[in-house]
């Protein structure tokens, strides 16, 4: 079957001003700036030769998001477990939908998604509306997003980015990237989660923009009511954000997960989000010394700090493989101690 083509770019051409364009992937296709071609699917790339024998590792992602990094883990030889802590729930339908028939008007230069949980929830309120996230874009914005795995979520729904950092893979990556405003800057629409830190928005606005800040999905402790569930699936292929290949991992509450990390019987947590890392604050710590924190990544990390949880090991890239090599050195440098 072929491919749709994706929205968001003329064909053979990239739209924006010369900073802003893209070099061309392996396969023909336009990657946006920063993006490198052996970039795009990190997150299915080979899990480190690493042996992590012994270690129950918990996974603070619900079942239904936690599948490559769990399987990652167990390829590895740990055991993994998961111990979702946080969901999300659809936002209000009425300002959201505003927004993005601000965005179908033409009336906005950027979108911004600036996680994977975005596209899910504006696909979510697209399909209510019975549209798409890729034909409510018009050809006169852009759209930009936080990574390689994004890219490729998005290229999967048929919507093109523009704009994505590889090495820093966050808000921060972003704004260095983000070109500056010129004869009197432009619109951005940034949908994100109620409780996104104000490091993009205000990074985007420093550089010119003038940034529309719209809630399209609240972030809760999990379980999220029936109903108000972000439900939608995504078209991506890849398993970043899939189940797990193996039902067999052990499934905990937050109460039980805290019980086995004091009783040693959990080695190690993966915070998958700066708020994982809150929920895990609230509800497991103080973590003993033996514990292996490990974050998907520095704004992870930095949250974790700042609630007084020691993070022995940071992603270097928000990805299995990342993950898997971060918690392996982690694991060295304790037992070489």
């Amino acid at each position: 079957m072929p491919r749709r083509p994706l929205r968001g770019r003329p064909k053979g051409t990239v739209r924006g001003a010369p900073s802003e364009l893209a070099r061309l992937g392996k396969d023909g296709s336009v990657l946006p700036r920063g993006i490198d071609p052996s970039a795009l699917g990190a997150e299915s790339l080979a899990v480190p030769v690493v042996d992590l024998a012994g270690l129950r590792v918990a996974v603070t992602r619900s079942a239904d998001r936690a599948g490559a990094f769990a399987d990652a883990l167990a390829a590895a030889g740990a055991e993994p477990v998961l111990v979702p802590v946080i969901d999300f729930e659809i936002s209000d339908n009425e300002t959201l939908g505003a927004a993005l028939g601000r965005l179908a008007a033409g009336e906005y230069r950027w979108l911004v998604v600036s996680s994977i949980t975005t596209v899910r929830a504006l696909k979510q309120w697209c399909e209510t509306a019975g549209t798409s996230l890729a034909d409510l874009i018009p050809a006169t914005t852009s759209v930009a997003t936080i990574g390689p795995t994004s890219v490729a979520v998005l290229a999967a729904e048929g919507i093109h980015a523009a704009l994505a950092p590889t090495d820093l893979q966050s808000a921060a990556g972003l704004v260095e990237l983000w070109p500056q405003a010129h004869d009197g800057g432009g619109r951005v629409l940034l949908p994100q989660s109620d409780l996104a830190e104000p490091r993009l928005v205000e990074g985007l606005n420093t550089k010119g923009w003038d940034t529309d800040v719209v809630t399209a999905y609240h972030t809760v402790d999990y379980p999220a009511q029936d109903g108000s569930r972000l439900t939608a699936s995504l078209a991506h292929s890849t398993r970043a954000t899939s189940p797990p290949v193996n039902s067999s991992y052990a499934l905990l509450t937050p109460a039980q997960a805290a019980q086995e990390v004091q009783a040693g019987v959990i080695h190690a947590v993966v915070l998958a989000s700066g708020s994982a890392a809150r929920r895990v604050a609230s509800t497991m710590a103080p973590l003993p010394d033996g514990c292996l924190v490990v974050a998907i990544g520095q704004p992870t990390r930095d949250e974790a700090q700042r609630l007084g949880l020691r993070v022995v090991a940071t992603a270097t890239h928000p990805t299995p493989a990342g993950i898997v090599a971060a918690l392996a050195a982690a694991h060295k440098n304790f037992h070489t101690k």
